[in-house]
């Protein structure tokens, strides 16, 4: 009970976090909740997908830098990226209470925390205490700020006519970079053909510094929508 409990406290969180800072116009609890769930149904979509991409890049192609590179950016971060995407496109995007940028912000990251606890819990279940202490400031946070990413733009497609199609793929392809760049040096870990000097902690540097990367970019998005709301409500 202690590991589930730690396994889905960042997501609730997180959550709990972008839901307060959205002081202007709140959204209805059910669209939060049903994204939420959205983004666990995400997590299963984006598994399923990924066990095949894995399993025809393993099969094409030996072990090297290129198909890291694939394996990071390609079958995880994109699959991952367009599964939380389609959710929220699916659902919220279109709906009467997405009537302000912020917007695409928090549901987006409502998706994403129900992906990443998911994806937590199945992580955490397996390796145990120290995982969960991990992830909790890292993988998560990390979900949140791919999602906060994706969210700026769709709200920015919302409400720019004419330049829909743009911000989606923008946003679809920032998230999937900063998604990317963090899971590439993490995977390198596990390769053996990475040279011995290059050590795994300055690999969990190269992870660490994307991640803070996209935290910055995510504080300014954040800041960004929530002073066109203010605008809007006062």
């Amino acid at each position: 009970m202690v590991l589930f409990g730690l396994s889905i406290a960042p997501g609730i969180a997180i959550s709990l976090f972008i839901i307060f800072k959205d002081s202007y116009n709140k959204e209805p609890r059910r669209h939060l909740l049903i994204c939420f769930v959205l983004g666990v149904f995400s997590t299963l979509l984006a598994l399923g997908i990924e066990m095949l991409g894995m399993r025809i890049l393993s099969a094409s192609m030996a072990e090297s830098l290129l198909s890291t590179a694939l394996e990071a950016f390609l079958v995880v971060a994109f699959v991952e990226e367009w599964s939380k995407y389609l959710m929220v496109k699916q659902y919220a995007f279109r709906k009467p209470e997405f009537d302000e940028p912020f917007d695409g912000i928090v549901y987006s990251v409502m998706v994403s925390m129900g992906f990443a606890t998911l994806e937590n819990i199945l992580y955490v279940m397996q390796h145990g205490m120290g995982t969960a202490i991990l992830r909790m400031f890292l993988s998560v946070p990390a979900h949140a700020c791919f999602g906060i990413v994706m969210g700026y733009y769709l709200g920015k497609a919302r409400f720019t006519e004419g330049r829909e199609k743009t911000y989606i793929r923008l946003g679809l392809l920032l998230a999937t970079l900063f998604h990317g760049f963090y899971d590439f040096f993490l995977f390198l870990q596990d390769k053996a053909f990475v040279p011995e000097p290059i050590s795994d902690l300055l690999l969990f540097g190269g992870a660490i510094v994307s991640y803070i990367i996209a935290i910055r970019f995510s504080r300014q998005a954040i800041r960004d929508h929530l002073e066109t709301s203010r605008r809007l409500h006062t």
